[in-house]
């Protein structure tokens, strides 16, 4: 097994971690009255981040890509970093964080974290993760077709995001004073 290997393997079992908080935090938005926005478009996220995994295992063999140090350190650098964002925006939204577009109603934003600089920071470590991730291994064709599509799909996430999270889309709170 090769140290990009594992990389990726490591990659693999960190989405697996976040798919079991996903759950847990779920349930508990969604005993909370919590509702679903764009479920449509999640399992076309969920084909695109697995298309990246299969990507970055495939293309470096089939493809012959070198390892180049300069840009396989410095990407790895980036992936670390976006790993760092992604579970710093876990912590910041608690069992609020999701990776479906549940939105618990009557609960106001969250503006600490990096929610304090950036309305969508998870969206920025997605983006660096699935440049950089591939490029460790200079599989360049990857992660240019993931950035490509992925900023399609966030053009849809975050506006469907951003209108869930609208005032006049979220109701009350189930029993509060109207």
């Amino acid at each position: 097994m090769t140290p990009y290997t594992l990389l990726i393997l490591l990659v693999i079992a960190e989405r697996i971690a976040e798919l079991s908080v996903a759950r847990r935090n779920g349930a508990w938005s969604r005993a909370r009255g919590g509702l679903e926005h764009g479920a449509g478009h999640y399992p076309a996220m969920v084909a695109l981040h697995t298309a990246l995994l299969l990507g970055c295992l495939v293309e470096p063999g089939a493809a012959d890509r070198p390892f180049l140090p300069l840009l396989g350190w410095a990407s790895l650098v980036l992936v670390l970093a976006a790993q760092g964002l992604r579970w710093w925006c876990i912590s910041s939204l608690g069992p609020r964080w999701n990776t479906r577009v549940l939105i618990v109603p009557g609960l106001a934003l969250i503006t600490g974290g990096p929610y304090r600089y950036l309305r969508h920071p998870n969206y920025l470590a997605v983006a660096v993760e699935g440049l950089a991730l591939p490029l460790v291994h200079t599989a360049w064709m990857t992660a240019l077709g993931f950035s490509l599509l992925n900023a399609a799909l966030l053009t849809v996430r975050i506006r469907c995001e951003d209108e869930a999270l609208t005032p006049a889309r979220t109701l009350p709170a189930p029993g509060a004073a109207t």
